[in-house]
């Protein structure tokens, strides 16, 4: 029989074989010792997503149950999810994101262009992790002598050193740390608004069904950024590192896209397929649940298994393959429905431009033989250090 401990070091270094055998042997998984239910196979997360009246989201969307009851905009279930979300997506108009791209660029191309001519360099500590902070920052008014503080937080309150779904107090105390700093942004931002994001949340009300005005109260709006700088940094900062070792194992590809630009829009798409950074999302049922011969019983905790879904070969034909030419009609790794991610947009592109970029000065890199170190963290799964060798075609070769 199956075992599945997401919290296991050993099943996150590799989990796509307990994955398979998930979704071949046990499609509506129960463990027992944790608590959870466990959903596998692509037609069956995509559902769970378009059925928020039955999984709901209200009781938080980890295993551990540090967000229950924290008022964040991913623990909500509509009503209150709609007009939150109306407000929030101010933040996300396609036009503020095209008006992105130059920043995103540049930033990018002063990252890189410090290691032209060296031997190589961590492609997350000098590259991900740096870009989509300052890109989050920018978006949303994060000053830059707070940005350091704000990814040391991040980290604080995804890190799971241990093998149990018990969150450290570190953890903890970093999320209250963290709703501190933003709620006292936003107090200062209400005294002296600008023409900057928060101002904007600050002042913006939305109306809902039933004919009533909302506006998002201090705590709301900075918890709002919370989110906003834990998802729009976090999950981008693992997504380049996870695309950077597909391209590296699969070297035709990459020649592939420094020849043909026009291929990393799809490309991207297949990076987030292949190795998605969010491997799973909670959601809490609210009626009995029948599933492959399992009852589901009502007021249980279960996850939709992302990172599994995505290699469902029900879907996606060789899905361990990773191919930049794959047809790819629709994914889940931003979620899907009420809570598809708002910033799937934004991390898209910063991802294309990363890749543009990096390949645009370093066509032909391998990863060092030592020094790649994992992150064991919540339910975002990636690595913390990436050293990369920049490869050098010799004169006349």
């Amino acid at each position: 029989m199956v075992e599945y401990n997401p919290f296991s070091h050993e099943m996150v270094d590799n989990p796509f074989p307990i994955y398979r055998a998930l979704r071949d042997e046990a499609p509506a998984y129960h463990n027992t010792d944790v608590g959870f239910y466990a959903l596998t196979r692509f037609d069956d997360v995509m559902g769970a997503h378009l059925d928020p009246k039955t999984f709901s989201s209200a009781h938080g969307v980890t295993i551990e149950g540090i967000d229950m009851g924290m008022p964040f905009l991913i623990v909500k279930d509509p009503p209150q999810h709609t007009w939150h979300r109306k407000i929030v997506s101010r933040v996300f108009t396609p036009r503020r994101i095209g008006d992105l791209e130059p920043f995103i660029r540049s930033t990018a191309a002063d990252l890189l262009d410090r290691f032209v001519g060296t031997d190589g360099f961590d492609a997350i500590a000098d590259f991900s992790l740096r870009l989509p902070l300052d890109v989050i920052s920018e978006l949303v008014g994060i000053p830059q002598d707070l940005r350091e503080e704000v990814h040391q937080l991040c980290d604080r309150i995804a890190a799971r050193p241990g093998s149990t779904p018990v969150p450290p107090e570190d953890a903890v105390a970093a999320s209250g740390e963290l709703a501190a700093l933003f709620i006292g942004l936003v107090a200062e931002r209400r005294k002296r608004p600008g023409a900057d994001v928060v101002s904007l949340l600050i002042e913006t009300a939305v109306e809902d069904d039933d004919g009533n005005t909302h506006q998002l109260t201090d705590d709301e709006v900075g918890y709002r950024f919370l989110e906003l700088a834990f998802a729009g940094h976090e999950t981008v900062a693992k997504l380049i590192p996870n695309g950077i070792v597909a391209l590296a194992w699969y070297p035709d590809q990459r020649r592939e896209l420094v020849a043909d630009p026009s291929l990393f829009a799809n490309a991207v798409e297949e990076i987030l397929r292949w190795d998605p950074p969010s491997h799973y999302q909670g959601r809490w049922t609210t009626r009995d649940v029948e599933m492959h011969g399992t009852t589901i019983p009502a007021d249980s905790r279960v996850i939709l298994i992302t990172g599994a879904a995505v290699h469902d070969d029900r879907k996606y034909d060789d899905p361990e393959l990773f191919d930049i030419h794959r047809d790819i009609d629709r994914h889940v790794s931003f979620g899907f429905g009420n809570h598809l991610c708002l910033g799937a947009a934004l991390a898209r592109l910063e991802t294309r431009i990363a890749f543009e970029e990096l390949l645009a000065r370093f066509p032909d890199y391998g990863i060092a033989d030592t020094g790649v170190v994992r992150q064991y963290s919540s339910n975002v799964r990636g690595l913390c250090n990436l050293p990369i060798v920049i490869e050098r075609v010799a004169v006349g070769a």
